[in-house]
């Protein structure tokens, strides 16, 4: 009669805090690993019955079985694998598992970065200690004659081993759970772990919640599929399908049930590759309610389809992570460090391989189908130009193929719109970023042919700032930066001297109006006779300003100087009229109010006024209304 008990020279007290806090931080990680070892039992035994070494007696019908037992308070994984006989129990457990934790212990005892650990896989039996008082396992080897073994550990440290009553070949792991462990008894739990961990495993995952003792924890054991219950899983998820096999209906209702969006995708990329390296899975370019929501992507990281993390940079192009996916990366090392993987230069490869991807497939839509590239250009446009500024190699590959929506409501490149503006503007990329704000040079422009592109998005200047440090020749000029000659009417046989005591007389005269000494101001003719006064704010300060509000969360205006400047419209009728009386003691006042009017309905066509200048513009609007109608 075989038995045998021992001790594991190995220290709970210091082995355990150390698992606790690098290993398993997510607690529910045990689940993972003990049905991942299942489900290598199975895949071990396949492959011996492929290569003839193994008879199965036509029983290869392949499943894991995990049940909770709420009265007796543990929890069983079972399988139908290959098993294990005593001396391979002592082998595997006593001396390979522990002796990893142990390993483990000398590798990680004095590491202080909470994200070291990677994929966790390894160290998976001794995980079963982190929520059990008592840990049995019950085990038949697939090989003829071979007896049933039985082996039961209180605490990790001391361990019993002899025969079991099991039957049939495979592996049952019981979990005795400890008082503080009691929530994985759960059945909603328990099963949205199986869920998030084996949705697509290979084999068939079953889950069982027996409530009160009955015959059904007899039932437990017996290695046959339960009438009422269905697989968890789908053992052949769609991105291990070849492409051309997968419909776009299939495509669709997979990234529903995986991230329960029921917004449909624009589109997606499917990659399938055996060569240099292993690599499958499904990317999509989700639908954008709003900007924002181009931050909350999600890609999800399998390993031989049992489910790592989501959003491993290291592995995944940190651009990437706005898209939503599965990847499945079975040759990744993930059992070691972040440091490691970021180095590695087979994981950048894989990096590289799948940046290739996504730019291949943007250049194939915007060269085979532009019609629909321009309408998928409002969601996927943050992504793109993100990806541009984080990665050289995406770059360079998808320049080309940026376009910009134009005033005029069409879509153009950059090279496009150079083209077809080069008489007005040659080297120069007009743009709005407001458009309601901005209207008012937007008219200008439309009334004299001129067109601007829209780039309203959180990310475009940066992205205009990372164009131009690329494309020195090329300049991004903001709508309101400064005054095309377009909008200016030829002047001829111009008296300088008499534009010089103009220019001077109206820089006194709203500079005293507005109390403001550093006001800069030009007088224009100007062909858009109906406005009176402009404001031009200088692009590069602008630029500044503007990011240091939108990141540092303050004005820094200070830094840059207040490159504001009042164009004054010579030709519009307001302001010739101003000319006629601005001399007169007598109309004064009027003149001050007419200044200020001036410079704030100028104002309010370049940005919001501030509360104060609000207020004052009503009570001022009032007032001249009144003396309107009093005339």
């Amino acid at each position: 009669m075989m038995h045998e008990s021992g001790s594991i020279s190995i220290n709970t007290e210091n082995i355990f805090p150390i698992i606790k806090k690098w290993l398993y931080s997510e607690k529910d990680i045990f689940v993972r690993e003990l049905v991942s070892n299942s489900s290598d039992a199975i895949s071990k035994l396949k492959k011996l019955s492929t290569i003839g070494e193994a008879d199965l007696d036509g029983d290869d019908k392949w499943q894991i079985r995990v049940v909770v037992n709420k009265e007796e308070k543990t929890m069983q994984i079972i399988d139908n694998g290959i098993g294990m006989t005593f001396e391979e129990v002592g082998k595997y457990i006593n001396q390979i598992a522990f002796s990893g934790a142990k390993d483990f212990l000398e590798k990680y005892k004095d590491k202080t970065d909470e994200g070291q650990i990677i994929g966790h896989f390894g160290l998976g039996f001794y995980s079963s200690f982190m929520v059990s008082d008592k840990v049995q396992i019950d085990t038949l080897s697939f090989k003829k004659d071979e007896k049933a073994v039985r082996w039961v550990s209180t605490g990790g440290m001391d361990y019993e081993m002899g025969e079991s009553d099991r039957t049939s070949r495979g592996t049952t792991i019981t979990l005795f759970l400890s008082e503080d462990s009691l929530e994985f008894l759960d059945s909603f739990k328990v099963r949205e772990i199986l869920e998030k961990y084996f949705s697509f495993l290979p084999y068939e995952v079953y889950f069982d919640s027996i409530e009160e003792p009955s015959a059904q924890a007899e039932e437990a054991e017996k290695d046959k599929e339960p009438k009422e219950l269905k697989p968890i899983n789908d053992t052949n998820p769609l991105w291990l399908k070849n492409p051309k096999d997968c419909t776009d209906e299939e495509y669709k209702e997979f990234y529903r049930k995986v991230f329960h969006d029921f917004n449909e995708p624009l589109f997606w990329i499917h990659l399938n590759m055996d060569y240099p390296f292993n690599l499958r899975g499904i990317l999509y370019f989700p639908k954008l309610k709003h900007e924002f929501e181009t931050m909350e992507g999600q890609i999800k990281l399998y390993y031989n389809q049992v489910f790592v993390a989501d959003n491993i940079k290291e592995v995944i192009p940190e651009f990437l992570m706005l898209l939503k996916g599965v990847l499945d990366c079975p040759d990744l090392p993930l059992n070691v460090s972040r440091s490691f993987l970021q180095n590695d230069g087979y994981v950048n490869k894989i990096s590289a391989h799948i940046t290739k991807k996504v730019a291949d497939k943007l250049t194939s839509i915007y060269e085979n189908d532009r019609e629909n590239f321009n309408k998928y250009w409002d969601d996927i446009n943050p992504f793109v130009k993100y990806g541009c500024i984080r990665e050289t190699k995406f770059y360079d590959r998808v320049k080309d193929i940026v376009i910009y929506k134009t005033t005029n409501g069409d879509y153009v490149s950059q090279n496009e719109y150079l083209e077809r503006n080069k008489e007005k503007h040659e080297n120069k990329v007009l743009y709005v970023s407001d458009e309601r704000q901005q209207a008012q040079y937007i008219k200008l422009f439309k009334d004299n042919g001129m067109e601007a592109v829209i780039l309203s998005t959180m990310i475009d200047n940066h992205f205009i700032s990372f164009l131009e440090s690329k494309q020195t020749e090329i300049k991004f000029l903001r709508i309101d930066s400064d005054l095309s000659e377009s909008l200016k009417e030829k002047e001829e046989n111009v008296d300088e001297a008499a534009s010089k005591e103009l220019q001077e007389s109206f820089e006194k005269l709203f500079k005293d109006a507005l109390g403001n000494d550093k006001l800069k101001l030009k007088v224009e003719s100007l062909k858009a006779v109906g406005v009176p006064g402009m404001i031009l704010l200088d692009e590069h300060s602008r630029r500044m300003q503007e990011m240091s509000q939108r990141f540092g969360g303050f004005d820094m205006s200070h830094m840059f100087g207040n490159e504001e400047t009042l164009v004054l419209n010579k030709n519009n009728d307001l302001i010739k009229k101003v000319i006629n009386i601005k001399d007169k003691d007598d109309r004064k006042d009027e003149v001050k109010l007419i200044c200020e009017h001036i410079y704030d309905l100028a104002m309010m066509s370049h940005k919001q006024l501030s509360a104060e200048a609000m207020t004052k513009f009503i009570e001022r609007s009032n007032m001249l209304l009144t003396r309107l109608v009093e005339v």
